[in-house]
């Protein structure tokens, strides 16, 4: 038998225990030109919360009564095609669950010699795919450019100021939800300043950090980010929107930034992104990441939490800030 988490009801407001059930299913049976794979690891993402939701996004919504499925990597149990053997350890997206069968086209080979497994989910994954697109081609970022960085103690911000930095920028600030976490993102990241935006103002903590003001913000929160970030960006500033964790339970409305009159005075570019339009750069970011992890210039860090009947709780404490880098699920 395989474990497997479903959607048990759409939340309200904030997402809770309740909303997921851990259902067992028999293992399924690779047919032709399908394969099965034992899933290691599991991912826990943002965009996921939405999609709880019952409304029209990129994505489809969650079922009620049906798996929850997001990235996983795993290895091959069997194989009905020629493109995959036992043994080989693939990346897909049907996660959440122990046991995962589908055409081969659904599966991508990924060597574990270059990376430890649960890499594939985090740095060398969509995570780092999406920090990597967002500065070089959303926000255009370019050498001497002052840059900040929101949620960057996650896994998204703390790859996205890692990356400004090797690709020249000046001065690159985060925020994060401690003074333990700001210290990380300095320390071990790399990052010239980091505040605990739950100790003032953002507004006042970005403007002590960055007096001069920044070119580029990379958000993953929006909200008082967003319009802080509005008020420090320099003429022709840009920003690339990644994601508004921040708002994604929001029962009303939340209100937009009090400041647009902005963006036209500065000529300014606020411009919004969805990391599947971009697969095609994924190539050419594979090879600059896994060379600059061989080179020991990008720092990453996990939090782990083992289990697939925990994985609503690993994804609940998401949005409790109970992460450091990227969040993902062992399954023992």
């Amino acid at each position: 038998m395989g474990r497997e988490i479903h959607l048990a009801s759409r939340p309200h407001g904030e997402p809770t225990a309740a909303n997921f059930a851990l259902v067992e299913r028999s293992v399924p049976e690779a047919g032709d030109g399908e394969v099965l794979v034992r899933n290691h690891y599991l991912s826990v993402d943002p965009y996921m919360r939405p999609r709880m939701n019952d409304v029209k996004s990129y994505l489809p919504p969650f079922a009620v009564g049906e798996v929850m499925d997001g990235g996983a990597v795993g290895e091959v149990v069997a194989s009905r095609t020629p493109e995959f053997v036992p043994g080989d350890t693939v990346l897909h997206q049907y996660g959440w669950r122990e046991y995962a069968v589908a055409p081969s086209g659904a599966f991508r080979k990924v060597d574990p010699a270059v990376a430890p497994e649960y890499a594939y989910l985090g740095v060398l994954g969509m995570p780092g795919l999406t920090a990597y697109v967002g500065i070089t081609d959303i926000a255009t970022m370019q050498p001497g450019d002052v840059v900040f960085v929101s949620a960057a103690a996650g896994a998204v911000g703390g790859l996205a100021g890692q990356f400004a930095k090797l690709l020249g920028a000046s001065r690159v600030i985060g925020s994060a939800g401690s003074d333990e976490k700001a210290a990380y993102v300095v320390e071990s990241l790399g990052f010239d300043a980091a505040f605990n935006y739950r100790s003032g103002s953002v507004h006042s903590l970005l403007r002590d950090a960055a007096p001069e003001g920044i070119n580029v913000y990379f958000d993953n929160v929006g909200g008082d980010h967003l319009e802080a970030a509005i008020s420090s960006l320099r003429a022709h500033g840009r920003a690339a929107l990644c994601g508004a964790i921040s708002q994604y339970s929001a029962v009303e409305p939340p209100p937009g930034p009090r400041n647009m009159g902005l963006v036209v005075s500065r000529r300014l570019s606020l411009r919004g992104y969805i990391i599947i339009d971009h697969w095609d750069r994924m190539p050419a970011f594979i090879e600059q990441a896994s060379a600059w992890l061989r080179e020991g210039k990008l720092h990453t860090r996990e939090t782990v939490v083992d289990g697939i009947e925990n994985a609503p709780s690993a994804f609940l404490g998401l949005f409790r800030g109970e992460n450091v880098g990227k969040m993902v699920v062992r399954i023992n």
